[in-house]
């Protein structure tokens, strides 16, 4: 029978004996979830969701872990894989998330609607993605020595969740902005009404309202990391296992599960963008003032 053992010194790295089977349903759950993902990617060449996919791989190897954990709790390379697989997962997903916005900006044309512009959003929140990847992936090394630098070690993960947070709240903003503005465009809302332009309305509004719901829960996993952390080591939440899983594995798989269901690939890529490109001007909406009336225009003036 398992029992929890030290690591050295006395120091525990674990404060309770990790469950095996709500590790390997969960490490299941990514791994169903992550492989219809990759899936999609490679048939709809929505290369761009690459880190996305990634994001679930980790989380798999994550909780596959901490599974294996369960009679390894004296032994650091099991706590540390688990520990830094599951904490940084979410920051892979957000990357697809950030590019997902920057591609539907630039394919509807809705650049002149977006706080910032679509060539430097991506750029911004997947560097701003990248710096807490290596907050947090370097502290969580410092966390697993014990004593002063596993104290250190989470204060600098919550410095990591914290920008993280302020990342994403930029991040949510500039959507939202850009959907307001879009939908209280007149030239956006008569090209809807085109009949070869409606469904291409639905689709991205359908993929902006998607960034919401999943930008909020990874949202709210990061808040409740930030919380975590915070209290420290001997706190109630590093104390006790449940709220890991209804906090942060739960909400991630939604986010993998809703992503795939409201898959981005319309934002693909220019190469996808339909007739949008064509409509440059109110002109190009007016039923009738296309070719066949400028040339009925021609003949009656020559009349």
């Amino acid at each position: 029978m398992a029992v929890l053992e030290p690591y050295k010194g006395g120091y525990y790295l674990w404060k309770f004996l990790p469950s095996v089977p709500g590790a390997v349903i969960f490490a299941i759950l990514f791994l169903a979830i992550t492989v219809p993902h990759v899936w999609r990617i490679v048939t709809k060449k929505t290369w761009f969701c690459i880190p996305f996919a990634l994001g679930g791989l980790m989380e798999v190897i994550g909780f596959a872990t901490r599974a294996s954990a369960h009679e390894k709790t004296g032994q650091l390379m099991p706590y540390a894989i688990q520990n830094t697989m599951i904490l940084l997962a979410p920051v892979l997903l957000a990357a697809s998330i950030y590019m997902t916005l920057g591609r539907t900006i630039r394919n509807v044309h809705g650049e002149k609607h977006s706080l910032i512009k679509p060539s430097w959003l991506t750029k911004i929140f997947v560097s701003g993605d990248v710096f807490s990847l290596m907050i947090q992936g370097g502290a969580a090394g410092l966390m697993v020595t014990g004593g002063d630098k596993a104290t250190l070690g989470q204060n600098i993960i919550v410095g990591g969740l914290v920008f993280q947070v302020l990342i994403f709240g930029l991040f949510c903003a500039t959507a939202m902005v850009f959907h307001l503005r879009m939908r209280a465009d007149p030239m956006v809302q008569a090209a809807e009404r085109m009949p070869e332009l409606q469904q291409e309305g639905v689709q991205w509004k359908q993929t902006v309202k998607m960034l919401y719901v999943v930008s909020a829960l990874i949202m709210g996993r990061s808040v409740f990391r930030v919380i975590e952390f915070s209290m420290g080591h001997d706190g109630y939440l590093l104390s006790n296992e449940w709220p890991l899983y209804v906090f942060d594995a739960v909400p991630m798989f939604a986010v993998m599960a809703i992503f795939w269901w409201w898959f981005p690939s319309t934002a693909a890529g220019a190469k996808k963008r339909g007739t949008w490109g064509s409509v440059t001007s109110m002109s190009d909406l007016q039923p009738g003032m296309g070719h066949a009336e400028s040339h009925g225009s021609n003949n009656k003036a020559a009349v």
